[in-house]
């Protein structure tokens, strides 16, 4: 399995997407400028400019006409994904850490981070299907917890924001009301913040990546804790195969405390694990640094993972990566 190498960024990869047909991928990092590439060769199609911050996050529509991005200036802006013009601009008093479109993509939830006075928070805005009618106002805002909300997401049709940070908690919310529905156990939860977070093909789990050294696996109706992945260093990243029954975490030590460690080179690497049995099943390695983001193929034949070092790389998996026994 050798990895294309997709050198578009500066600095650190934030985060990865795929479009729902699988042919494009998006990646963030902290130079501003989010980038699409064809997902099958690495080629770099184009990038999206007029973000003046790290851009943390990213999610496209399910027609692949739009993508939403979020910025630590403070904005979260809609794009023609084709033509890499902004459509419109969300402004907040603090950085936007997590986007994503709801089912239909009739609405985005956003979180934003603790700036100043401000908390956190979970906004849920209509997102029009005539970008000239596009408004700034929240159909809901939900005050957040203490701490930085990572990641907030769709529940099962949009009834619920599922959301994830800080303060190491995951919880479950009412879409419509703002109501607190449900939150993870603390003994059984994790014991330190909660870094990324994503669902199942089919919605009906989700996997969540912490820095306790550990990944979650949860229902995601009920918040029961299905499956607990440990490893020895902190999560980063997170992606479940769509088409076997794989996890794989990515992560590293803070990027302040790499020098100071073993100089090998690439050796941070994505593991595999086994979803039912929970043991580590195999890793790829490369990056030079830790990896920050991971995302799989829809067609579950490829996967690609962003690191500290500015790399986005792309894997193929191998015919015998589908015939792996335990």
């Amino acid at each position: 399995m050798r990895p294309i190498l997709m050198k578009g960024h500066e600095r650190p990869l934030t985060f990865l997407k795929y479009n729902r047909d699988g042919d494009l991928l998006f990646s963030c990092a902290k130079d501003h400028t989010p980038t699409v590439w064809f997902a099958d060769n690495g080629e770099r199609l184009g990038t999206y400019r007029g973000h003046n911050g790290a851009v943390w996050t990213c999610d496209v529509s399910r027609d692949s006409m739009r993508l939403i991005t979020g910025s630590a200036d403070q904005t979260v802006k809609l794009w023609n994904v084709q033509k890499g013009t902004q459509l419109y601009t969300f402004n907040f008093g603090s950085p936007a850490r997590s986007v994503e479109f709801a089912i239909g993509d009739k609405l985005a939830v956003i979180t934003t981070d603790p700036f100043m006075e401000l908390t956190s928070a979970i906004h849920v805005k209509r997102i029009a299907g005539d970008p000239t009618e596009q408004t700034e106002e929240s159909v809901l805002v939900i005050k957040g917890p203490q701490g930085r909300i990572n990641r907030a997401v769709w529940g099962p049709l949009n009834r619920t924001i599922i959301s994830a940070g800080e303060d190491a908690v995951i919880r479950i919310w009412d879409s419509e009301t703002g109501k607190l529905l449900k939150e993870s156990d603390k003994e059984s939860g994790h014991k330190k913040t909660i870094t990324s977070l994503t669902k199942a093909a089919d919605g009906s789990h989700f996997l969540s990546g912490s820095l306790d050294k550990s990944a979650k696996l949860w229902d995601t109706r009920t918040l029961t804790l299905i499956k607990t992945y440990s490893t020895e260093r902190p999560v980063n990243a997170v992606a479940m195969s769509p088409l076997l029954d794989h996890v794989v975490l990515g992560g590293g030590q803070d990027a302040s405390a790499v020098t100071t460690t073993d100089h090998r080179a690439g050796k941070f690497e994505a593991k595999f694990y086994d979803k039912i049995l929970q043991e580590e099943i195999g890793g790829v390695k490369g990056h030079f640094g830790p990896i920050n983001a991971l995302a799989f193929n829809p067609d579950g034949k490829s996967f690609s993972s962003g690191g500290e070092d500015g790399y986005v790389r792309l894997h193929h998996f191998d015919p015998d990566y589908f015939n792996i026994k335990i």
